[in-house]
């Protein structure tokens, strides 16, 4: 029988507390060695962090550059769309110099053919 003993409470208490102990040398004798296997998995380890470091910073970059272009896309658009404005008020405002200067011109025309007429019956008259 592997447990042969009565196992009273205070006796179950001292066997855990034994376990706990003989647990925690070996987790110190462990820690504290220098095995080559231990040393390789942990230098395994850094290099495999070092590399998920590199490719983060890499996307960090990456986002940023994308970020950084789509911004400047935003930018000319912008002006692209600022500049597409002016240009359209400008046609508007030329086109209407052009329709007021178009409407002094027939105004004079009508003028001086009034005043023609006007000119030709007086002749007539006198």
């Amino acid at each position: 029988m592997k447990n042969a003993r009565n196992n009273e409470l205070s006796d179950r208490r001292g066997a855990a507390k034994e376990a706990k102990a003989a647990l925690l040398n070996a987790f110190r004798a462990a820690k504290d060695s220098n095995d080559p296997a231990k040393l390789a998995k942990q230098a395994e380890r850094q290099a495999v962090a070092a590399a998920r470091e590199k490719r983060h910073a890499e996307q960090q970059r990456a986002k940023l550059e994308e970020r950084e272009r789509m911004q400047a896309e935003a930018v000319e658009r912008q002006a692209a769309a600022e500049a597409a404005a002016k240009a359209e008020i400008e046609a508007r405002e030329t086109a209407e110099k052009d329709r007021i200067a178009r409407e002094i011109e027939e105004e004079a025309a009508r003028k001086a053919e009034r005043d023609r007429r006007y000119a030709n019956r007086k002749a007539r008259q006198a």
